[in-house]
């Protein structure tokens, strides 16, 4: 079976990576962050700290993603996955 190799990241490079994954569906969508700020009722400010620093408040967060009809990324959020050892574990548990 593979394993993944250990990852390093401190919780900041790992908020960053997060902020700028979430830029990019921003500007995808074509949706200013004032414009984002009247919709998910996280302010302006807030808006820009984050997409700045990574930082946000998990509440903040979760309006966000709403905002943007993110609904999957948020349900898998810590979603717990099956790890198999064999073909017969995959077959069994459909």
């Amino acid at each position: 079976m593979y394993e993944k190799p250990l990852e390093f990241v401190t919780y900041y490079e790992k908020q960053l990576e997060i902020a700028k994954r979430f830029v990019l569906i921003r500007k995808n969508k074509k949706i200013s962050q004032r414009r984002l700020s009247e919709i998910s009722g996280v302010s302006y400010a807030s808006i820009r700290r984050f997409e700045k620093t990574g930082d946000i408040s998990l509440a903040s967060l979760v309006k966000l993603a709403l905002a943007l009809q993110l609904y999957d990324d948020l349900d898998n959020l810590f979603k717990e996955r099956k790890e198999y050892k064999s073909i017969e574990e995959v077959i069994n548990d459909r």
